[in-house]
This record gives C-alpha cells, sequence and structure tokens, in this order.
C-alpha cells in the first residue's frame, strides 16, 4: 500500500511564509501502563524524509531506522513524557495534552504554526490546526508519531527490566490477554495506571490491587 503522507498541509503555510511548521502527535493514550509520550517536529521548507508514514503502519524495526534520519533532518525535536501517575490525576486526555506542550516548549526553534493530530487540542499561544487521522495524512505529523511511538517503546523496554514478569517488552504496557494474566497473577506494579486498572485484582486479593513482592 502507497503512503498516502505528503507535505501539503505544511506547504500551505510555507506558501504564506510561514516557514517553522510543527507536527504534533503522541503515543501512548490506551495502554494499562506506562507513560503517554508526545512529540513534535519541524522540518525546513521543503524537505521530505522518503519513508516517513503512520508510525501504526511501520515495523518496529523500520520506525527505528526512521528515528535517526528525522532527528537528522529536521530544524528541532521536542518530546514531552507525562508519567502515569499524573495520567490518574488528571485523566488521559489533559495527561495527552500536557505531554504535547512539553513537546512543543522543548523545541530548540519555536514554532510559528503547530499541525496537532486529532481533532481536538487545547490552546496554545501558537497557532494550530487540528487534522483528523494526521499521522496517515500529513509529514511532520507522522514523523512526530515516529519520535514518540520509538521513544515510548524505548522506555517500556527498560521497564521491562524492574518488572519482568509482565512483559512490557512485548506489549508495551497495552492490555493484552498476557498481560492482562500477569495482573491476575502479581497484582499492579508502580507503573500501571491505577485509572485504567480500578477493576483487575490479584486473584487471591479482593481488597485492593497488590503489588508485586519483592
Amino acid at each position: 500500500m502507497n503512503s498516502e503522507v505528503t507535505f501539503n498541509f505544511e506547504q500551505t503555510f510555507w506558501r504564506l511564509g510561514v516557514q517553522r511548521v510543527a507536527g504534533i502527535d503522541e503515543a501512548g493514550r490506551g495502554p494499562l501502563a506506562g507513560p503517554v509520550v508526545a512529540a513534535a517536529v519541524i522540518f525546513p521548507v521543503g524537505c521530505f524524509v522518503e519513508g516517513v508514514d503512520d508510525s501504526k503502519k511501520l515495523t518496529h524495526r523500520r520506525r527505528e531506522e526512521l528515528f535517526p534520519r528525522i532527528q537528522e533532518h529536521a530544524v528541532s525535536v521536542g518530546i514531552g513524557i507525562v508519567d502515569q501517575q499524573d495520567i490518574d490525576k488528571m485523566n488521559i486526555l489533559q495527561a495527552t495534552f500536557k505531554a504535547m506542550h512539553i513537546a512543543i516548549a522543548s523545541l530548540a526553534a519555536r514554532p510559528e504554526h503547530l499541525l496537532v493530530d486529532g481533532n481536538r487540542f487545547t490552546g496554545n499561544e501558537v497557532p494550530f490546526t487540528t487534522i483528523v487521522d494526521g499521522d496517515a495524512r500529513c509529514h511532520a505529523i507522522a514523523a512526530a508519531s515516529i519520535i514518540a511511538k520509538v521513544t515510548r517503546d524505548r522506555i517500556m523496554v527498560a521497564q521491562d527490566t524492574l518488572y519482568p514478569e509482565y512483559g512490557f517488552a512485548r506489549h508495551k504496557g497495552y492490555g493484552t490477554a498476557q498481560h492482562r494474566a500477569a495482573i491476575a497473577q502479581y497484582g499492579l506494579c508502580p507503573i500501571h495506571r491505577r485509572s485504567f486498572c480500578h477493576n483487575m485484582r490479584r486473584k487471591d486479593r479482593i481488597d485492593e490491587p497488590a503489588w508485586p513482592l519483592r
């Protein structure tokens, strides 16, 4: 299947003299554990990195190959990470917006316009445009989706070394049958999102989720 990703959205602003257009996307809204990660990517006017596409359409190997290529060609890349504790405090939507704002603020070059994946975004002092399915249509957003996904996957692989019984390196915290079975056996660990797992308890506990004994 050919990619539908173009930089038509960026070109609309480049033609108006708006040069620093940032694509914004996130990874990790749905998992039961770990952080939500957002990325912001600004490319030079006219820059198109071949192979960049919606991260969900790419293999793990291809994402890892594109990750350094995006960083090499971009004017600036920003990353925002919001952990499971903040997700539980503010809900996943607000945590996602917070991660996006952190990513934008961490850009070395101040963006003049934001292209944000999805149909909702909280106000930012930088003008923005939301794009439904932007990660499959807009080059800068697709690049941000790869940066966010690779960053989050690496975090979850690192967490797997701390909590190997859950299999985080395989499922990255998503609610697979294997992950749910591990929760039923071991209870919740510190990186689980309590607000996502409130009805999951260890089989031998009926009062509250148990943490693994170490």
